[in-house]
C-alpha cells in the first residue's frame, strides 16, 4: 500500500507538497479530488474535511497542510518518518 496524497488541480499547496515528496523519493498514489468523486468521498471519510493537500497512510492522516505543517506532524510520529524515509535532518 502506497501513501495517498489527495490534491486539487491548480492548488499551489498541492504543488509544493508534491515537490517535497518527490524530492524525498516518497512513492505516492496521487488522487485529484476534483476529477474523482470517489477520491473526494474517501478524503472526506478519512479526514473529515474537503481541503487539500491531504496525506493518508494507514492510520496517519494530515489534512490541509503546508510542508512545514506536515513536518510538524511527523515530529509526533517518528516511526512514520522512518517508513517514509524523511529524516529529521532533511526538514
Amino acid at each position: 500500500m502506497k501513501p495517498i496524497l489527495y490534491v486539487k488541480s491548480g492548488c499551489p499547496w498541492c504543488v509544493k507538497a508534491l515537490e517535497f515528496f518527490n524530492s524525498h523519493g516518497v512513492n505516492l498514489d496521487v488522487r485529484d479530488v476534483l476529477r474523482s468523486e470517489d477520491a473526494m468521498r474517501r478524503m472526506v471519510d478519512v479526514s473529515g474535511q474537503t481541503k487539500c493537500p491531504t496525506f493518508e497512510y494507514k492510520d496517519f492522516v494530515v489534512a490541509d497542510f503546508s510542508v512545514d505543517e506536515f513536518l510538524d506532524a511527523l515530529d509526533h510520529e517518528p516511526e512514520m518518518r522512518r517508513v517514509l524515509g524523511i529524516s529529521e535532518t532533511e526538514d
